[in-house]
């Protein structure tokens, strides 16, 4: 069956201001897409509103996963039905290992029907596929030791993150802003590592600035998000251009969504300064 990750329509509202206004997006398994926009126009949102992050409320539009509700979805339900977000800034769970962390989630992901209690996947087997997955990723079999995200700098969360993607597989993966944080060499680090555990396993949303994390990962397709909306969709050559000349040409073509980009951003840099 090819899966499907449809969003129509999709207007989101955080404490009375509207966020998103009318997205339009829909992505197949093993496609890639690559969503850039300048700060505040609400790439990460889509991102966040997907994963079903409870601070957010739609107003209107849908979001399906083949033809499923995904609205009607708890955010751990969405995980098992095949939605991963790898997220821009990954909190630290202490006292939590990576290796047990990544065998609870992988066993429910897996066995979405499983209930509490049931036994979890085999050690032995687990073991296997998490060292076999960290060779693949050129990781330190250590890794699996520490604790999930504790003292990790900002290259190791985001291998973290990868980590999980390996081992989840997921029908769809939304990756935010991968590269943030990073030097040049990590990120290549980070799109090689993404292009190897089998990106066109998965139906990918890459967001991003930058075009250093779709080196490996060429995308189908190039969305820009400004003010709320997507307001262009092209190919790898869009993501070239944004990279390289920024958003001028696209500010310019679409005032209204520009206007409406900068009232969003300046909200944000005002609450960023409470």
């Amino acid at each position: 069956m090819a899966h499907v990750l449809k969003v129509e329509n999709l207007h989101v509202e955080v404490e009375g201001k509207a966020i998103l206004r009318g997205v339009n997006l829909e992505m197949h398994h093993g496609q890639t897409h690559a969503l850039m926009g300048p700060n505040g126009s609400g790439k990460s949102t889509l991102g966040l509103v997907i994963a079903g992050h409870p601070g957010y409320q739609v107003t209107a539009g849908s979001i399906t996963l083949d033809g499923e509700d995904v609205l009607e979805m708890e955010a751990d339900q969405r995980a098992r039905a095949g939605i991963f977000m790898a997220f821009q800034r990954p909190v630290a769970i202490p006292g939590v290992k990576m290796a047990d962390f990544l065998r609870h989630a992988t066993t429910n992901v897996r066995h979405p029907d499983r209930k509490e209690g049931e036994d979890l996947i085999p050690m032995r087997e687990f073991r296997k596929e998490l060292k076999s997955k960290m060779e693949q990723l050129k990781m330190d079999l250590e890794f699996a030791r520490r604790y999930v995200n504790e003292g990790f700098s900002g290259g190791e969360m985001k291998r973290s993150e990868i980590l999980q993607l390996a081992m989840l597989q997921p029908k769809f993966a939304i990756l935010d802003e991968t590269d943030s944080g990073l030097d040049a060499d990590a990120v290549r680090l980070a799109s090689a590592s993404i292009a190897e555990i089998g990106r066109e396993k998965m139906g990918l949303l890459i967001i991003t600035h930058h075009d250093k994390l779709l080196e490996h990962n060429p995308p189908d397709f190039t969305h820009v998000m400004l003010g709320g909306r997507i307001v262009e969709t092209g190919g790898i050559e869009l993501a070239a251009e944004l990279y390289s000349q920024g958003y001028q040409r696209i500010r310019e073509a679409y005032p209204d969504a520009d206007r409406a980009n900068r009232e969003m951003a300046k909200d944000e840099a005002a609450e960023l300064a409470i």
